[in-house]
Formats: structure tokens, C-alpha cells, sequence
């Protein structure tokens, strides 16, 4: 297990993630709202990601079920960390957030089928 060091593009957030030798299946999500921000995530439970500064500077987005909480940097919009609607327990990241990765070098990124996941009209 190795600590990441992430920030949003004004540094007012940066957070810390525990990670695998590797990331742990890195994808794109075709959702409505994933394809719109077109970031790079990958996933870990609750308890390996650490906003360690700016948790005053993030704002908490949410839509449709309200399960799922998609934080975003207040000054300059970049979107850092979400809990996941799929599994609450897991938060997904923004790779593109991460000082030591290259998300260039990743390869192929997969895409989740979010867009399949039932939605829920909002009344």
C-alpha cells in the first residue's frame, strides 16, 4: 500500500489516497454526469481517502437518487472525489488530481455503463 497526494487545480483542496501497488481499476463513466467532466477514477474504500486541506473550499453535488455525493473545489471547479451511488462504501477519485500519475501513460481506459444504472425522476 503506498499514500497519493491529490489536489484540485487552485490548491484549496488536497486529499490523500492509500492505493495498491497499482490503481485499482481506473475507468471512465458514460453517465450523464461523468461524461460531461470526462475525468480518469478510480476507487477505494471510504477509509484510504483523506481530505487533508479545503474541506471548507469543496461543495457537495447531488441529483437524481441522492445517494451518490460528488465533491467539487468551490474556487476553481475541479471536481476531486465522489461516494459512490454503486457502492457507498467505496469513494471514486479524479486521477487527473494525483501529483505522481501520469494519466497519459495509462493506457486504454475502460468505460463503466453507469448510463445503465436505473434512474430516478426527481419529483
Amino acid at each position: 500500500m503506498k499514500t497519493l497526494t491529490g489536489s484540485c487545480h487552485c490548491g484549496s483542496v488536497i486529499f490523500e489516497v492509500d492505493v495498491a501497488d497499482k490503481l485499482e481499476d481506473p475507468r471512465r463513466c458514460d453517465c450523464s454526469l461523468c461524461r460531461r467532466k470526462g475525468a480518469i477514477m478510480a476507487g477505494v474504500p471510504l477509509d484510504r481517502l483523506r481530505v487533508i486541506q479545503g474541506s471548507d473550499a469543496l461543495t457537495l453535488y447531488q441529483w437524481n437518487t441522492h445517494v451518490a455525493k460528488h465533491w467539487f473545489c468551490s474556487r476553481c471547479g475541479i471536481y476531486t472525489h465522489h461516494q459512490r451511488r454503486s457502492n457507498p462504501e467505496e469513494y471514486g477519485f479524479n486521477v487527473g488530481c494525483l501529483d505522481q500519475i501520469d494519466v497519459h501513460s495509462l493506457g486504454e481506459i475502460p468505460m463503466g455503463r453507469g448510463s445503465e444504472m436505473s434512474v430516478v425522476e426527481d419529483s
